[in-house]
């Protein structure tokens, strides 16, 4: 499932009007914009649910520990 941007390691399943959200925390796609965070998972802006109107924005990070 697609929004306007290809999304990085998020599933979406929707059954019985319930929305499930599945991201491996053991991936990582590198450090923010700034630098203080490391990228997991992102819907890269808001991502369409099929035959739905709602719309799912998602950005999953953890903070870069410093030294």
């Amino acid at each position: 499932m697609k929004g306007e941007h290809e999304m990085k390691n998020v599933e979406f399943s929707v059954e019985d009007g319930i929305l499930t959200i599945r991201v491996d925390l053991s991936q990582e796609f590198g450090r923010s914009g700034s630098g203080k965070s490391v990228i997991i998972a992102s819907t890269e802006g808001n991502a369409v649910l099929p035959d739905r109107d709602e719309r799912v924005g998602l950005n999953v990070y953890k903070l870069v520990k410093k030294p």
